[in-house]
């Protein structure tokens, strides 16, 4: 069997929900939720079924999409920040936006906070509400 066979069914699944990629917004997350909910509804209860696997990546995409658009009351910048950086693979020298790998190395350690110049690159660039970064 080819591999882009046995990928077709991934590539349809990808084509429908886009779940190769993170959510783009509110009305991609619902679906992906109500795709999720019936998936997991008619699985057997058997942990090792490979369909919870999928389960468990939509179920992660939406965890990165409600972190990002709806942090939890409390959490710093930093963590904000650290949550952005591990969702889009990007290290401390990364982010020009901010300044050198140190600054960003205070940030995450909340010895610093980002100004307001840095919080509109970094929403831009991440395509996230202000709000998100605000402190």
């Amino acid at each position: 069997m080819k591999a882009l066979d046995i990928a077709a069914p991934w590539i349809a699944l990808d084509a429908a929900l886009g779940v190769s990629r993170p959510v783009v917004d509110e009305a991609h997350c619902r679906r992906l939720e109500a795709f999720a909910e019936e998936l997991a509804e008619s699985l057997p209860d058997e942990a090792d079924h490979a369909g919870w696997g999928l389960v468990r990546l939509v179920a992660e995409r939406i965890r990165e999409f409600e972190e990002r658009h709806h942090p939890q009351p409390g959490a710093t910048q930093g963590q904000v920040l650290r949550a952005l950086m591990r969702e889009h693979g990007l290290s401390q020298s990364d982010l020009p936006e901010i300044g050198s790998q140190s600054v960003v190395s205070e940030l995450l350690s909340a010895k610093r906070t980002l100004n307001l110049r840095q919080v509109k690159a970094l929403a831009l660039r991440f395509r996230v509400p202000i709000e998100v970064l605000l402190p």
